[in-house]
């Protein structure tokens, strides 16, 4: 049985080759993302390791603010065993871009470059400041954006906005730290890092000494204690590896979720496919049983050719999956991506391991039902001149199992969208779950829609192709139970594509209506830091320009507040000055005046108060003032801080403090480039106050979701052609199956091109049932997943992604049956007549 078996598989070349495809490319996405994730995490330790190795002790300030004394780093220098130490000085030093405004959504970080044995910069270009007050440092993404290179002069902001140059000496890289990659880096010397930022502690204590473990003891026996943390040079190591590795961590579970989908549509492929083999291979079966074999020998010669299948695919999957890191990470790294991608692609026993158990548990337990099928094939079926096809019985049991998956899915799927909270993981969740109940019921009640949907699906090409048409349409339904596997296959491609495309139309419309409630302003004007410090100057002069219908500007401060039973918190307290209309829903805000505060509705629910209620506010110039509730704020639509006060109020408790934000609404008449050289204009003086628009913010959600849909398009586009490459495979063997009766219609007349046009239809309409079942399915899950992530969410089908995602998988079908077509139309009418 064994050489049998070997020998079957040598003389069905094709037939092995199209079988291992689908399970070679499920294999090489799951391999491939490995591959990728375990090369940049080696990237990650390398870094991190070469960073933190220079360090034998760290001091570390817990918290974001926290912060080390000056006087701290003299007394670690003065311990036994200490033959270095130098401090980390970390702060905002806002660098000046070259549209004269502070580069970046955020400050850039202001680093001290010290030099010696303890410098953790990592300096790719030019050198580091050394000793020179006036030289400064880049990192490698800033100077790119900003178009400055080394030998040129950059501008920073000192803590008192006065523009200081500084020669640009060299660039580094941030390493793996999140922050500095998000906001950039601009290194001084210690001095005047101190000076740029206005630090007056440190960030970290870095220290210098024989060893590591006794040192990380004296240091913390003296200078450890509350908000300090003494490490060890390799324990500051694995820190920074677990913060660098989260992301990546996110990443691979997303990579793993599309490689798991890809191995469901391959799994589906291979059941189909070895479903086929077992029925074409009955005669040969039965003479096997005539001669001797037992049923254990046919059922372990089907295995066995599953496991040779599984085996090799999956060495090949290991291989397409090393080439698809690696070209992954080529890419990587010709975009600038800020991920460590220059260490050697790893493909690690892990990984090998990994890849060929799924490749064989996949392979062998899509093979274990028809293998068992197998067992079932009497001698006397050798006798037959020609295979029969099982007739398919829909049976009382399979409608009551897909009856109460269906129901089951559907109603858990409904709990996550109507009845839990949205926005919350758990109501996701459960949509995601009734998704899987429904599909398994529309698995199993696959084969029953198929007769059905054929009909419905191939009405217009059975007119269109007169006989090849209603020929291809009658045998898409003669197997039901082998077409409702070979689509579900594309049903399940079709189905996330649309998913995600109506997530991504949906998300699009409501966040910009919700931008449109919330940002119902032509310009917003706010600093980096969202702090106040926007000139007051700057709105009086943008009310007096006739080409502005509105100008409002807003200033806060923190303040501690307490309800009338007690639970001080801190809030934010402020006032607007200009015409405004806060959504309210309790009270009035008309008249604000002095004594009174409106309260945004969350911070009303902490404090325990409500309209005709009274709070302790405590001010800086007044100190505990009693301000009466008037109003309730929906804080979800309101632009206005936790609490409001009137105007003239807010500057006798806190002083005249400037601006935190001015919005700015131009008159209808007036075009937008001259409304915004308007805004442009009285902001000039000011390089820490940028101007947004409701345009620009629009197009930040639309660019980042098109690449979004991008990204997840291109990932289920594998499962797509897995699936394709399953109806070619169907379609190869049931030309194979079929060989007889093609050569009868071959007799009766019809031609070759004939015979292929009725498998190409017939391929059509395979394809678009498949489509059609899976843009149900994710149109209708599309709906609850918008609903479990988004409250108040539109609902919107882009019926005309949707429309082309069923013309291509139509047409994909027709592309798939090319080649089965035309092997079918070259046969030998006599030889194929003689071969039953």
């Amino acid at each position: 049985m064994l050489r049998t078996t070997l020998a079957g598989l040598r003389a069905h070349r094709l037939r092995l080759l199209l079988t291992s495809l689908a399970i070679t490319l499920g294999v090489g996405f799951i391999a491939g993302t490995f591959v990728l994730t375990d090369t940049v995490q080696a990237g990650l330790a390398q870094k991190v390791t070469a960073d933190a190795g220079k360090v034998d002790v760290a001091v570390l300030a817990e918290g974001p603010d926290g912060r080390l004394p000056a006087a701290l780093l003299d007394k670690v220098r003065g311990l036994p065993g200490v033959t270095d130490a130098q401090g980390v000085v970390r702060g905002p030093a806002p660098l000046i871009g070259k549209d004269g405004k502070a580069a970046g959504d955020a400050p850039t970080t202001g680093l001290s470059i010290s030099s010696g044995p303890l410098s953790r910069a990592v300096i790719v270009s030019g050198t580091g400041p050394g000793s020179d007050d006036l030289a400064a440092v880049l990192d490698e993404s800033t100077a790119k954006a900003q178009g400055v290179k080394v030998g040129g002069t950059i501008t920073v902001l000192d803590p008192q906005r006065r523009e200081r140059m500084f020669k640009l000496v060299g660039l580094l890289d941030p390493g793996v730290d999140q922050e500095l990659a998000y906001t950039g880096v601009v290194g001084f010397t210690p001095a005047m890092a101190r000076r740029m930022t206005g630090e007056k502690g440190f960030r970290e204590i870095d220290v210098a000494g024989a060893d590591p473990d006794a040192l990380r003891r004296t240091v913390a026996a003296a200078v450890g204690g509350e908000g300090r943390q003494v490490l060890t040079g390799t324990q500051l190591a694995d820190r920074l590896a677990r913060q660098a590795g989260v992301e990546i961590k996110a990443v691979t579970v997303g990579l793993l979720m599309f490689g798991l989908v890809s191995m469901l549509v391959a799994a589906l492929v291979i059941y189909n496919t070895f479903t086929i083999l077992v029925a074409q291979r009955t005669r040969e079966m039965a003479l096997l049983r005539c001669i001797g074999a037992t049923r254990g020998q046919v059922f372990g010669s089907v295995l066995l050719e599953s496991v040779v299948i599984g085996l090799l695919s999956a060495v090949l999957g290991l291989l397409a999956g090393y080439g698809l890191g690696a070209g992954t990470l080529a890419v990587l790294g010709a975009l600038d991506a800020p991920l460590p991608t220059g260490a050697a692609v790893r493909l690690t026993p892990g990984t090998i391991g990994l890849g060929l158990a799924v490749g064989l548990l996949v392979t062998i337990g899509s093979a274990v039902l028809p293998a068992r099928t197998a067992t079932r094939v009497a001698p006397v079926a050798a006798l037959r001149t020609q295979v029969e096809e099982q007739a398919f019985r829909t049976g009382l049991l399979r409608m009551v199992a897909a009856g109460v998956f269906l129901l089951a899915g559907l109603g858990t799927a409904g709990v996550g969208a109507l009845v839990l909270e949205p926005g919350q993981q758990v109501s996701l969740f459960v949509v995601m779950g009734g998704g899987v109940l429904t599909f398994l019921g529309v698995l199993i009640l696959g084969p029953v829609l198929v007769r059905p949907l054929s009909s419905l699906v191939g009405a217009v090409p059975a007119r269109l192709f007169g006989v090849p048409g209603r020929l291809a349409v009658d045998n898409s339904g003669r197997n039901p139970r082998r077409a409702a596997t070979t689509t579900v296959a594309l049903t399940v491609g079709v189905t996330l594509m649309t998913l995600i495309s109506v997530l991504t139309a949906s998300t699009r419309v409501t966040l910009t209506d919700k931008l449109d409630d919330q940002f119902p302003i032509d310009y917003m004007l706010a600093t980096q830091e969202r702090d106040s410090a926007i000139p007051r100057s700057v709105g009086e002069e943008l009310r007096r320009r006739p080409e502005l219908a509105s100008v409002v500007q807003i200033r806060d401060t923190e303040a501690k507040v307490s309800g009338p039973k007690g639970g001080a918190s801190r809030v934010d307290v402020g006032a607007y000055d200009g015409p405004m209309d806060p959504p309210v829903t309790s009270g009035s805000m008309r008249g604000l005046g002095d004594g009174q505060v409106a309260v945004e509705d969350d911070v009303a629910a902490k404090l325990g108060v409500r309209v005709g209620d009274s709070l302790s506010l405590t001010t800086k110039e007044d100190g505990a003032v009693t301000l009466a509730v008037v109003a309730v704020l929906d804080g979800s639509d309101s632009a206005l801080p936790d609490l409001t006060v009137a105007t003239t109020a807010f500057d006798r408790y806190f002083g005249a403090l400037p601006d935190s934000r001015v919005m700015v609404d131009a008159k209808d008449d007036v075009a937008a480039d001259r409304s915004r050289a308007v805004v442009d204009a009285a902001t000039a003086a000011y390089p820490t106050v940028k101007v947004s628009s409701s345009t620009e913010v629009r197009g930040e959600f639309d660019e980042a979701l098109d690449m979004l849909l991008m990204i997840v398009t291109g990932l289920l586009g594998l499962a797509i052609l897995i699936s394709l490459l399953g109806i070619a495979n169907t379609l190869s063997l049931s030309v194979h199956e079929r060989t007889r009766e093609s050569a009868l219609l071959r007799a009766l007349g019809l031609t070759r091109p004939q015979l292929r046009r009725m498998l190409s239809v017939e391929a059509l309409v395979l394809g678009l049932i498949g489509a059609l079942v899976g843009v149900v399915l994710g149109a209708v899950f599309g709906w609850a997943a918008v609903r479990a992530m988004i409250d108040g969410a539109v609902y919107v089908v882009p019926y005309g992604q949707v429309a082309l995602f069923v013309v291509l998988s139509g047409l994909a079908g027709v592309l798939a049956a090319v080649l089965p077509a035309r092997r079918a139309a070259r046969a030998s009418i006599v030889g194929a007549l003689a071969s039953g």
